[in-house]
């Protein structure tokens, strides 16, 4: 068990939000799901946690009502090896219900916030070439969801 693990509250989809997670990522898996017990303020029986892995990092969902909502103030980031992957995980999470937003950013259809960023993008917009740099930033800022190769271009002046 790790020491540290992010704690998602659902209203009533913490199960359903965890295996469709789970089925994206290589080394994902469902680990355990409690139930509430009688006495709980939810329905007896009822999915209560369900404590999953994403690439071997630990997660807990929680079902406790719509009191909360998830807002863009934390993602869940991640690094991708390359443009393929970038489209799979954006199609996915956008996919029934889930929102695209700007700059490799979405809602899934939970209102999670993703971040869905191409490793490689960061040595354009970070990369030594200041000039470079600027218009990979700039053709990065007209993008929903992120285009490697025209980030690229963007970076090589082309």
């Amino acid at each position: 068990m790790q020491k540290i693990a992010t704690f998602l509250w659902f209203d009533k989809e913490a199960k359903d939000a965890a295996e469709f997670y789970v089925s994206l990522f290589k080394n994902s898996r469902v680990t355990n799901v409690s139930h509430y017990p009688e006495g709980s303020p939810e329905t007896p029986g009822s999915v209560m946690t369900v404590n999953f892995e994403l690439d071997s990092q630990e997660y807990i969902a929680l079902n406790a009502g719509p009191m909360f909502k998830f807002t863009e103030a934390i993602s869940l980031f991640v690094n991708c090896d390359d443009q393929a992957e970038v489209d799979r995980l954006w199609s996915a999470l956008t996919n029934n219900g889930g929102e695209e937003s700007q700059c490799g950013w979405l809602k899934d259809r939970w209102g999670l916030s993703w971040q869905i960023i191409p490793t490689k993008m960061m040595s354009y917009v970070g990369g030594s070439d200041p000039e470079g740099s600027k218009r990979a930033m700039q053709a990065m800022l007209q993008m929903r969801k992120i285009d490697l190769a025209t980030i690229e271009s963007a970076y090589k002046g082309a």
